[in-house]
Parts: structure tokens; sequence; C-alpha cells
């Protein structure tokens, strides 16, 4: 790439792709500082490199997520509105109840906000473990929202269900197989409490992607159509079908392609319809998760993609479900969602400096001629003698030959290390200047397009790919990933990302790009004298809660921003610090006190055997001690 010029907005949207992932929220300003935008195009950015100085202020260490309560609180709203306004447009009859689904963040904050944000329009919680139904219960208080509640269930899980009940909640227990039913209805027998009970159904249509496997006819969980009807029949029999509420389904998360939800939503009306005219009172109709994010921003059917928006979301579940109901002649009913990743991806972002870079291409070693030195070293630097743009790809050809030779003659002990590293120096030196030729053609030919491949960097950044980019690691999830500042500077380096663990899978060499999948990203050369920021961006999904002890690296520190009035000011208004090595260490069992106990220990024989003196080996005590309550990452 060129070396430092002034470089656009423009430019910026096209290397970055942060028009078209970031759904509005995040811009470049003047300075040249990425910017997120609370309330999309229409407010006034707020720079996320002041953010960090302000972090600096505060003693708040890097890496650490950063999350924008006012962008969750958007998406809320936006989601809610969009299927009002879908409702209105085509006149149906019934209701948008959403649910949020707080497996995909359970963080307590993340809850609240979302809640009070959805409390105009009534916004629910969906549990799916007897973890989660605890906390739902105590903050969904409000008596007109749903409680939705997925996954396994044991009686325990059970009774708190009808604990909500007891309490005047609209708990919803959505029946997964047919034991479940049994369970329940002898609780509510001896419990005297009466439930509100859906019944989920296996579709045969199956979406493709990721989660393709958590819908269709083998998905992990719901009823098949012989168990539906046998369903209803065991509630008909035992005076329950009174209480079947209503009928859910789920295709999987993060539904690439829109025509797979037109195609669910006719299935799942179709089935929901039958039911009621069997006589089923059902009022509901959860069509279950999977509203997608464009995480690498083709707007297509990748896997990290989406075809669709918001809007052609709730119009098609809107419509698909009243065209079916309007055929059977049977009342259309609420329509509940649970869109937890589309809600919470975009609001949250993990921010990491890099601490330096791993070359492979070293070419700063002396290479002058030596007395005495193999003929192979003098071949190497005859051919790069000779290289000029008319024979690069002979040259090139030569110098991977003499270069293969040189590791063969090393490994015979013909050649000396000296002499290797001066073959390998020439080496990279020559496919430096042949790559900046190749950038010249309009058709290089494979070997010479995977050359730059040979010559990236590799950025180190302080943070745990295990811990705080999960999928990425796991599934080969796309992230997006762009520099915070210097926007307004065109990067000249590629290269991809390594973490500080010590696992060679912690590093990140896959990016977005809008014609094929990256293996490397556009950083800027490192300036000494100047800290530079990456954010990982649409983490507020999943990666906030799945990461795990690799390394024994905790959690990210985090703070909570909003907005201070309309003129791109801000305010962080809590802050959650990270784990120290003390919690990290505990969480695994280990007693920090005994290993403090114990390397005292180690340090008092060592001073009795006059290897240390008694205040020196003091001082080595205190630094152990001191360094339990430090955070797990690199002090930078």
């Amino acid at each position: 790439m060129n070396n430092y010029r002034e470089w656009t907005k423009e430019e910026a949207k096209r290397t970055f792709l942060f028009d078209r992932w970031g759904s509005g929220y995040f811009d470049v300003n003047a300075n040249g500082h990425l910017c997120v935008h609370p309330e999309k195009e229409n407010s006034i950015g707020i720079d996320i490199n002041e953010v960090i100085e302000e972090m600096k202020e505060q003693k708040i260490a890097s890496p650490a997520v950063i999350r924008f309560q006012d962008v969750l609180r958007s998406r809320v709203i936006d989601l809610n509105e969009t299927f009002s306004n879908a409702i209105a447009e085509a006149n149906y009859s019934g209701k948008y109840i959403g649910v949020y689904p707080i497996k995909v963040n359970q963080m307590r904050e993340v809850v609240e906000e979302i809640l009070e944000a959805g409390k105009p329009y009534n916004m629910g919680l969906e549990a799916g473990s007897k973890a989660e139904l605890m906390c739902v219960l105590a903050y969904n208080r409000n008596p007109e929202a749903l409680t939705i509640l997925n996954g396994y269930k044991d009686n325990e899980y059970l009774r708190l269900a009808l604990l909500g009940r007891k309490v005047g909640r609209k708990v919803l227990v959505v029946i997964e197989k047919m034991t479940e039913l049994e369970r329940l209805l002898e609780l509510s027998e001896k419990y005297k409490v009466r439930p509100l009970i859906g019944l989920r159904t296996k579709l045969s249509i199956k979406c493709a992607g990721k989660w393709a496997d958590s819908g269709g006819e083998r998905a992990k969980f719901g009823l098949t159509t012989t168990e539906l009807i046998q369903a209803v029949e065991i509630l008909e029999k035992r005076n329950f079908m009174d209480c079947t509420k209503l009928l859910h389904f789920h295709l999987g998360s993060q539904i690439t392609d829109i025509r797979n939800v037109k195609d669910a939503i006719s299935e799942g009306a179709r089935v929901y319809s039958k039911l009621v005219k069997m006589g089923v009172p059902l009022e509901y109709m959860d069509v279950g998760g999977g509203l997608g994010v464009d995480y690498d921003g083709t707007h297509s059917t990748n896997e990290s993609s989406i075809n669709y928006g918001n809007k052609e979301y709730a119009s098609d579940v809107v419509w698909g479900i009243k065209q079916i109901c309007e055929d059977e002649n049977v009342p259309c009913p609420n329509i509940v969602s649970e869109s937890g990743r589309a809600i919470t991806a975009h609001h949250s972002c993990v921010i990491t400096k890099v601490i330096g870079s791993i070359k492979t291409a070293q070419t700063d070693f002396e290479t002058t001629k030596a007395e005495g030195e193999h003929n192979l070293v003098k071949q190497m630097r005859d051919v790069v003698s000779e290289l000029k743009k008319e024979n690069f790809n002979e040259v090139y050809n030569d110098a991977i030959k003499i270069k293969d030779d040189s590791i063969s003659a090393f490994n015979l002990g013909v050649i000396n290390l000296v002499e290797k590293a001066k073959i390998e120096t020439l080496y990279w030196q020559a496919t430096q200047k042949i790559d900046e030729m190749v950038d010249q053609l309009e058709f290089p030919s494979d070997d010479l397009s995977n050359l730059q491949d040979s010559l990236t960097s590799q950025y180190l950044c302080n943070f745990s790919v295990f811990q705080s980019a999960a999928d990425s690691w796991a599934i080969g999830q796309l992230l997006p990933i762009m520099p915070i500042k210097r926007l307004n500077e065109k990067p000249n380096v590629w290269c991809s990302i390594a973490d500080i663990t010590c696992d060679s899978d912690g590093k990140i060499d896959h990016f977005i790009n809008l014609e094929e999948e990256a293996k490397n990203i556009p950083l800027h050369e490192l300036n000494p004298d100047e800290d530079y920021y990456v954010g990982i961006f649409l983490t507020g999904a999943y990666q906030d809660v799945m990461g795990d002890m690799h390394n024994l690296f905790g959690r990210l520190n985090e703070v909570h921003v909003y907005k201070d009035g309309d003129e791109g000011d801000f305010y962080i208004e809590e802050v959650i610090p990270g784990g120290k090595i003390r919690d990290v260490l505990s969480t695994m069992q280990y007693s920090p006190e005994f290993l403090s106990y114990r390397v005292k220990r180690i340090i008092d024989k060592e001073i009795a055997d006059g290897n240390i003196r008694p205040r020196e080996g003091v001082k080595w005590v205190d630094f152990y001690d001191q360094c339990l309550e430090e955070y797990t990452y690199l002090k930078t």
C-alpha cells in the first residue's frame, strides 16, 4: 500500500465497511476518529477515542468492553416500532409483543436497559434455564409483559414457573417434549395453579448456515405433528385446554435468507390455524429468534450476513400470518418474537491496544559480502540485484529455489546461521519489491497473488480471542474490526490480529470484505510515541457472555457510556471492573491465600539458606500478594 497520505471518509468506508455493518450507528468525524451515533445519522457522534482518553483519566485499563447504552435503547425501540408500523400498514388485528431472550446477553445492565426501553411496548423476557428464570422472575415485573420459558425443564423449573403465575405474571411454559406436559399438569393440580401453556412445534423447513441444525424435523427441541395432536388430546382430557395460549416455533439463530422466514411463517401460521380450528384457544404465535445481523456488511446470504432488514422481516411476518389466517378464516394471533441478537449486537465493542508487531519478513539484517561465504549467499545476492519489472516473475521463482536449497544446506551443516540469515534477508527484500510490482498488475498469477500473505505482519493485541471473540475462534464468525483513529490517513500495513494467549489459535485471520473473506486487514504503521487501538465490533450478542478462562484471562473491564445532550458529549455512567488474578484463580478452585502462603514458605527457605536477604524477601512476598489484586491482562 502507499505511504502516508490524506484519506477521505469515503475511502475509509470502502475499506472498513462501517456504513454497511454499522446500521447507521458508526461514522468518522473530521479528526479521523470513529464515532458512535446513538440515534443513527440524525445525532452527533460520540468520539470513541475521547471515551478511551476518559477511561485513561479514570485509570480504567484496556482491554475493555464499551457499552453504548443509548444504542441498545435505540435497537429496542426500532424493533418494536418497526413491527407496530407493519401491523398498522397491514391493518392486522393482533398486536406485537416482543420478548428478549437473556441467553444472548444475561448481563444485568443489559437486561435492565432493555426492559426500561421496552416498557412502553410491554416487552418481556425469555428464559431457557432455572438460573435464567430466577433472574427473569425478579426483573420482569410488568404484569402485561410476557415471560416465555424455553429449554428442557425439571420439576423445580416448572414450580418456578407456577410461582410466576401465583404472583400474577404472564408466564408461558413452552412444552418441548411430552414428558414436560405431564409433569406440568401434575404440579399445577398439586399447587392449584392454572398455568399458561405454549406448544413448540417442529417445522419441516430448515435454514442454511451455522445454526441450521437447530431447526427442521430433526431439531433438538419441539413436538412432532403427531405429538402436537397427542398434547392437545391430553390437555382436553385433563381440562387444561383453556390454558393453552401460544404456538411456538424456531428456525435457528442468524437466519441469512428472508425466503426461509417467509416459508417458516407460512407453515407455522398454517399449524396455528389448524389448532385453532381444533378448539385450541391460542392467543399468541411465537416466531422464535433468528432475526440476523449483517456482520460483514455484504447484505447477502453469507453465513455472517443477511439479505434483509428489520422492516422487511417484520412486514413478511405480519403479512404472512395474516394471509394464512384469512385463508383459514381464523382470528389473527398476537405476534411474539425473540430477537436477541438484533437488539444487542451493535451496542457493545471490545477495545484493545496494539502492543507490538510480529514480522515474518525481516529485511534489516546486514547482507554485505563476506570473505569465504557460501555460494548460495552469492547466488541470492546476484538474483536480487538483477530484479526489474521485466523479469520479476523469473527472479521470484529463482529466489524461492535458492531459499529452499539453503534450508536443506543448513540442515546438513553446509551453511552457518549468519549465512542462512543473509539468504533469508535478501529473499524478503526481493519479495517486498516484487509485491509492489504485482500491485500494478491487472491479472497476477495465483502464486504472485498469494505473495502478499507471506509478507503480512501480525499485530499483537492485548486481549484474548477465547474470552472476547469466542465465536471468531470457535465457528469462524466474522466480526468487524477496524482502528479507532487515523481514519483520515491511509493504512499502510496488511496484517492479521494475534492475541496475548500462548495458544497458536489465539488469532483472528479472517476479515470482512465485499468481494470475499480476507485473510488480512489494512492497519496503520505503529508510531512509537502514540497508542494505537483497534475495536472489535458487534460483540453485544453472545460474545459478552460466552468467553472462557483460557490462560486464566478473566472478564474485561467494562464501561457504560451514555450521551450527554445533543452535542456529542458523553459520560461514563458505570464501571464494572474486570477479573483480577485472585478472582480467576478462585474460579479454578485455587485459594489465593494458600498460594500466597506457599510462595512465602518458599522464599523463607531461600532466606534461611542465605540465597535471599530478609529485606529483599519481604519485598518479593509483597510483590506476589500485590499481583493477586491486579488485572489479568498486560499493563501497557
